[in-house]
């Protein structure tokens, strides 16, 4: 009996089946549960500081982490390296733009066309980007977004390449007003959360399991009998959804969107965002988003050629920080899924 003859626990007296271990706070677990300590509560810190440009700053961060954790659902999780992925953004924020030109202001609905188009074009895409590996899969999703750039290009009626202006935000309920800045944060930070959780579900899930077992070895997998088609094919349609409802918010928080958003240069910086925080780790996108962010607008106010800077310390991350950041707070280096 674990109790000494006071009547307080006697630790010596402890037998091993008796003993439980508490659990330790890494220095990732720190990290992340600090990031999003923060990040609830951004709009406090924008009262207290009165800098406005805060919100707009965690809005825009959280709403490409949305976006960057989709990505990384296919990238480091599946090993399907979409150059393509920033028109699901596009197409998110057009099934905003698009209704409102028309005085359709029902938020409900302008989320559910962003999602069901996002999932079609991923779908019909997928069909065809699947059957190829390596760089003939970069360069054919490359391939299709160009076709939806130069799709919303050559439509005038919606701005062509000068864009179309959001003149009215979503609308939900009169508890959900996205004409202010910090309900519409919060929405983006519960949506981060919800995603977040969502993807953990899938990755862990059997569902899951195959993915990253395709990533190793998709031979094996499909001498199990695993059908890996159509299991990177759901994965890819479920990682195109979730970025076209990022894209719905994006077009929200812009109140502008124009094809630049879905250019391949876009793509680019998306893939980099999950690479430069962890590919194949949970939270690892979002870090690669802020830390991304962050260091654009910290440098672009120091130096002119900023770019140059800003270039040079992402590629010293890549080919020393192996892994990423998340890999850098594990305190262990791992080999990217990519080798």
């Amino acid at each position: 009996w674990p109790f000494d003859q006071r009547g307080f626990l006697g630790h010596a007296a402890i037998e091993p089946k008796y003993a439980m271990s508490l659990p330790t706070l890494t220095l990732r677990g720190f990290v992340t549960v600090l990031m999003l300590v923060a990040l609830a509560l951004v709009p406090q810190l924008v009262e207290l500081t009165g800098n406005a440009f805060l919100i707009d700053l965690a809005t825009r961060c959280v709403i490409l982490a949305i976006a960057a954790v989709s990505l990384n659902l296919i990238l480091g999780y599946g090993r399907m390296i979409s150059f393509g992925h920033a028109a699901y953004l596009g197409i998110g924020a057009y099934a905003v733009g698009i209704p409102v030109y028309y005085e359709i202001y029902n938020g409900y609905l302008h989320i559910l066309v962003a999602m069901a188009v996002s999932a079609v074009f991923a779908l019909a895409t997928g069909l065809v980007c699947l059957r190829t590996r390596g760089v003939n899969f970069i360069m054919i999703t490359m391939a299709f977004a160009q076709m939806v750039f130069f799709t919303f290009v050559s439509m005038e009626e919606y701005g062509g390449d000068d864009g179309l202006v959001i003149e009215v935000r979503s609308e939900f309920s009169r508890f959900i007003n996205l004409e202010d800045a910090t309900v519409l944060y919060y929405v983006c930070f519960a949506s981060l959360l919800v995603v977040l959780y969502l993807v953990k579900r899938i990755v862990n899930s059997r569902f899951g399991m195959v993915i990253r077992g395709t990533r190793g070895n998709e031979l094996r997998m499909q001498s199990l009998g695993f059908d890996t088609f159509r299991y990177k094919l759901i994965c890819y349609v479920i990682a195109g959804t979730i970025c076209g409802f990022a894209g719905a918010l994006l077009g929200n928080f812009t109140n502008f969107i124009s094809p630049e958003m879905m250019d391949w240069t876009r793509s680019g910086e998306l893939i980099f965002m999950v690479v430069l925080g962890g590919a194949g780790s949970l939270f690892g996108p979002v870090l690669g988003v802020s830390v991304f962010l962050l260091l654009e607008e910290f440098l672009s106010g120091l130096w002119l050629y900023w770019q140059l800077v800003f270039g040079i310390f992402l590629i010293l991350v890549v080919l020393f920080a192996n892994g990423g950041i998340d890999s850098w707070l594990s305190g262990r280096s791992r080999r990217s899924h990519d080798s």
